[in-house]
């Protein structure tokens, strides 16, 4: 026990966590701007429950290190059909939240099990796609390990949560590359699926096709191309959210003072758009630090992924890192209007107990490849 807690102290990566600590801080300082109406609306201290869960989130991490995560690839199975089963349960009992029935309720807490999902995927596809020892060339390699993902992404198309399914898209994308799956093939399968869609909703408004999407998941799309188009109604948030980040300007208007933020013509201003209120309050300058900050640790779990011990450990991190990456480039380009608004957090901003943290395991998950780097021990 003495020579792992040694091992744990002499190989953890600090500075992951420093660039963590301080996004994490970011965005307490904005949610407690953020969340003074929503305190008052639902009676409840929206700061407080996120700083708590931020502690748990550290005692996780901790946690996480206990073990070296690539001694548990037996259990890839069992976590495999629990990940299914969780989401099954969702369609079968969960609440219904904005049109997607993604929660569950258990007496007082509500839980999302797509974040902790999103977890297992990364672990089970690690293992499965680390047994190919990068043979996914041809389709015949690949198509598999593409069926293997589609299972738990059908389940979640199927809640219906396109928002957390296009995580789950953006994860499988990533570790099929990282893995050594065919870029152009990808790149093929990609291309085409969004080439359907957009053929799909064409055909929809012009010659009343059948679509699979709920009517506020298809106008969010419309709005994306148009938000003029129902400015009152569905195009109202998209206009909102780029008149409180256009309104920050250079340096922001302060902390506390974003007019659009306390007359709560913003909606879900601390969970889905909590980047507007950034904006608003602290300008170009504060959106640049944070995302410099964002950066800063993707690249630091690239750096540990250069230094895992097998090809599982690296899978592991590139599905991290494509999970936080789809989440930042998503929630940020949707609150600017260069992306479709599917109601994805700001990982580690947003508020949202659930999701950070899954995204604080997540993390855990990293330093564990890089603190068992050295296997000598074992």
């Amino acid at each position: 026990m003495k020579d792992r807690v040694k091992l744990v102290i002499r190989n953890l990566d600090y500075s992951l966590l420093v660039f963590l600590l301080f996004i994490l801080c970011a965005g307490f300082v904005v949610l407690d701007s953020a969340s003074v109406s929503a305190a008052t609306r639902y009676e409840t201290d929206f700061l407080v429950q996120q700083v708590t869960a931020a502690i748990a989130g550290f005692v996780l991490i901790l946690a996480l290190q206990s073990i070296d995560l690539s001694r548990l690839q037996n259990f890839e199975k069992p976590a495999y059909i629990l990940m299914n089963l969780m989401l099954l349960t969702v369609f079968f009992f969960g609440v219904s939240v904005k049109g997607a029935q993604i929660s569950l309720e258990l007496g007082p807490f509500r839980i999302q099990p797509a974040e902790p999902a999103k977890i297992l995927l990364i672990f089970c596809m690690a293992k499965h796609l680390a047994a190919k020892n990068r043979q996914l060339k041809t389709w015949r390699q690949l198509i598999p390990s593409l069926l293997y993902g589609a299972i738990p992404l059908g389940l979640v198309m199927a809640l219906p949560d396109l928002g957390t399914g296009l995580v789950l898209l953006a994860i499988i994308f990533g570790m099929l590359l990282a893995a050594g799956g065919s870029l152009w093939k990808l790149a093929f399968l990609f291309s085409g699926g969004i080439g359907s869609v957009v053929l799909w909703i064409y055909g929809h408004l012009n010659w009343d096709w059948r679509l699979p999407l709920e009517e506020y998941q298809l106008m969010r799309l419309i709005v994306f191309v148009n938000p003029e188009y129902d400015p009152r109604g569905w195009g109202w948030n998209l206009i909102q959210a780029q008149i409180t980040v256009g309104s920050g300007g250079l340096w922001g208007q302060g902390w506390g003072q974003g007019t659009q933020t306390a007359s709560g013509y913003l909606p879900e201003q601390w969970t889905d758009f909590i980047f507007c209120v950034l904006g608003e309050e602290f300008g170009f300058v504060g959106c640049f630090v944070v995302l410099a900050l964002f950066f800063a640790l993707l690249v630091r779990c690239l750096m540990i992924a250069a230094r895992a011990k097998d090809l599982f450990g690296g899978i592991v991190i590139s599905g991290v890192v494509s999970l936080f990456m789809f989440h930042i480039l998503q929630n940020v380009g949707m609150v600017v209007g260069i992306m479709p608004i599917t109601g994805i957090p700001l990982p580690f901003i947003s508020y949202g107990r659930s999701a950070l943290l899954s995204g604080m395991a997540a993390i855990g998950m990293v330093l564990n490849v890089g603190v068992y780097r050295d296997n000598s021990l074992f």
